[in-house]
């Protein structure tokens, strides 16, 4: 282990960084340091917003001058850090669209969209470390770790704020592929069951239909018909924790090798084809540019994984 020699930072709060609470900012800015310094730097006044004292709670305006004490972090030896690099530089083949507002990536699956709960690693944090002269890098969204596809980031508190009103005001299109067990009905175009969302002891997150869930909203439509199993668009109208994957569950055709909703039977019948992931892809999302006010529709291609089930399953036909 070596340790990094601190120095004081003396930071201009730009327009983008405006808004945010100072305990956030310095955890994003502080990388690798526990939450209990940041919070113990801010409790005995170190850390000085125009030369005064503030609490966790206030809010950066454009132009504070923040003074941020030296903090000593232990680094790990670049050995140790070697496969996270490794993944870190697999991101860049990952982008699908970069500007000086936002960037889209196909996300991969089994990576999740950040670090937490036992995870060092996620997206957002390696294409920090990718982009370490970016300023700002938001998620606007989020995908489960197992789900492959289309990942928004912003580059700009105000492209994060007019995403996040895009959202809000159901601006924006996402399109889902999923393989489904059976035959799924032509007609059966749209599902709308109400979701509950429980966490576990474990910290587990699991989602059923209830009554007393959320209204929730899902269009589906078929893609392709294999012998026991359906390619579907899924497009949610509503933005639930699982909700393509319950909906499709409740449905009465679970998603292909969904550890949490899936039906192991039909798991097995599929692992001839080699797929062994959640078949859920999140292949296009439709919005309009937050600077320009262009309508982009971004499109990610299905991996070899995806892509290797579909033709093994066509073979069979």
């Amino acid at each position: 282990m070596k340790t990094t020699s601190p120095t004081v930072q003396n930071v201009t709060i730009s327009a983008d960084q405006a808004g945010q609470r100072i305990d956030n900012f310095l955890r994003t800015r502080l990388k690798g340091v526990p939450k209990s310094m940041i919070y113990r730097i801010l409790r005995k006044g170190e850390v000085r917003v125009n030369k005064k004292r503030i609490k966790p709670d206030y809010k950066l305006e454009s132009g504070d001058e923040v003074r941020i004490p030296p903090v000593r972090v232990a680094e790990r030896d670049e050995s140790a850090l070697s496969p996270k690099l490794q993944k870190v530089a697999s991101l860049e083949a990952c982008i699908l669209h970069e500007d000086s507002a936002i960037l889209v990536l196909n996300k991969p699956s089994g990576t999740a969209v950040h670090g937490g709960s036992g995870l060092s690693f996620g997206v957002i944090e390696g294409l920090r470390a990718l982009r370490p002269e970016a300023r700002f890098l938001e998620l606007v969204h989020r995908l489960d770790r197992d789900t492959s596809g289309v990942l928004l980031v912003a580059k700009k508190r105000s492209a994060l704020r007019a995403l996040h009103e895009q959202l809000r005001d159901k601006g924006m299109q996402k399109d889902y592929l999923a393989l489904v067990r059976g035959s799924w009905p032509s007609h059966l175009k749209t599902v709308q069951a109400p979701l509950l969302k429980n966490i576990l002891q474990s910290g587990e997150r699991v989602v059923q239909v209830s009554a007393e869930g959320k209204p929730s909203e899902t269009q589906f439509k078929v893609e392709a018909r294999f012998s026991d199993a359906t390619l579907v668009k899924a497009s949610p109208i509503t933005g639930r924790t699982h909700q393509i994957r319950v909906h499709a569950l409740h449905a009465g055709h679970p998603i292909a090798f969904d550890d949490r909703y899936g039906d192991r039977d039909f798991d097995r019948q599929l692992a001839p084809t080699g797929l062994s992931r959640l078949f859920l892809h999140a292949a296009a999302l439709t919005f309009i540019h937050p600077v320009s006010g262009e309508t982009l529709r971004i499109e990610a291609p299905l991996d070899t994984g995806l892509k290797g089930c579909l033709a093994a399953l066509r073979t069979q036909l």
